[in-house]
């Protein structure tokens, strides 16, 4: 089971330190901070540079955060967040990603909320420094407040008259 956790938690950090890094960057297929910029305004969002770069820096310290196994319930409240905007940017495409859908996004605001139900393992920060068990609390507070953070960010920079 330890293994298992390490590797998804490796996986999924990863990915979400991968994604963070192309909307702040020219690395791994970015384009930049005015990419990701345009990007957001592409989707509907007020703001610029500032937006693109709290999105990616969220994903870059939710993703080593949960590569580390580390504080994992904010991890998945940071993670929740960002990807829960992004689930309300595909929301209208309908479920699949074949149809450029929220199906992807939606995994990404499971995970992390599965790694701090069942715990980052034996092999984490959490583990080593004594952080383990979590009350049941903590999982619904951090899913809880990622999701509702991300809603009030996407109503907070929505453009004016843009309806998703």
């Amino acid at each position: 089971m330890n293994t298992g956790l390490l590797i998804l938690r490796l996986a999924v950090g990863l990915l979400y330190v991968g994604h963070g890094i192309q909307k702040v960057s020219h690395r791994l297929g970015g384009h930049g901070i005015d990419g990701g910029a345009a990007e957001f305004q592409a989707d509907g969002f007020r703001g610029g540079r500032l937006t693109a770069a709290a999105a990616g820096g969220g994903q870059i310290v939710a993703g080593l955060l949960l590569c580390a196994g580390a504080l994992t319930p904010l991890a998945a409240t940071i993670a929740g967040g960002v990807m829960t905007v992004a689930v309300t940017v595909k929301w209208h495409n309908g479920l699949w990603v074949q149809h450029d859908g929220y199906e992807y996004p939606l995994i990404l605001v499971i995970l992390p909320a599965v790694l701090t139900l069942t715990g980052p393992g034996r092999w984490s920060v959490d583990q080593a420094i004594g952080l383990l068990p979590w009350a049941p609390w903590w999982t619904a507070a951090a899913v809880g407040l990622g999701i509702s953070s991300g809603l009030m960010t996407r109503a907070l920079l929505q453009r004016p008259g843009l309806h998703y």
